[in-house]
């Protein structure tokens, strides 16, 4: 499979899932792993991938693929550490504005964003550390679904 464009963003079956080249050069699948926040390897969905776009497959630029995941991330898991920190703002920032009967502002909206790119950044951070065989900054304590806070 190398004629295959990478990266590629997706969302396959409600869950984010990126297509790039591995370390050894070939293409590999990785699927958001919603009980530990990791993308784990998953080389079976890529050719559903390629003959399903448009069903259970979505394509997503860059940034929709960051904020997906990061809304997934943060409403399948709860923890300690500066991620769990940073999700406990956000959710913050919804909640004042629900608090106060409006939506959320442009200005809002662009913190989220910025919120969520270093929530996505923090995750890789603390996956390379934890692959170096140094302790994650961050630990998921337990896997839930608060369907009431999904947002976005």
């Amino acid at each position: 499979m190398t004629g295959i464009e990478t990266p590629q963003y997706l969302r396959v079956h409600a869950q984010t899932y990126r297509i790039d080249r591995g370390e050894d050069g070939n293409v590999h699948g990785y699927l958001l792993n919603l009980s530990t926040g990791d993308f784990d390897q998953d080389d079976s969905l890529i050719a559903e991938v390629m003959l399903d776009m448009g069903g259970d497959v979505h394509v997503l630029d860059e940034n929709r693929f960051i904020d997906e995941t990061e809304i997934a991330r943060a409403n399948h898991l709860v923890g300690d550490g500066p991620i769990f920190a940073v999700y406990q703002t956000i959710d913050g920032l919804y909640d004042q504005a629900a608090a106060e009967g409006r939506g959320v502002g442009d200005q809002e909206l662009a913190l989220i964003t910025a919120l969520r790119r270093r929530t996505f950044a923090l995750w890789a951070e603390d996956f390379a550390r934890r692959d170096a065989g140094q302790q994650m900054e961050n630990t998921v304590s337990k896997r839930g679904f608060h369907p009431d806070e999904a947002s976005d």
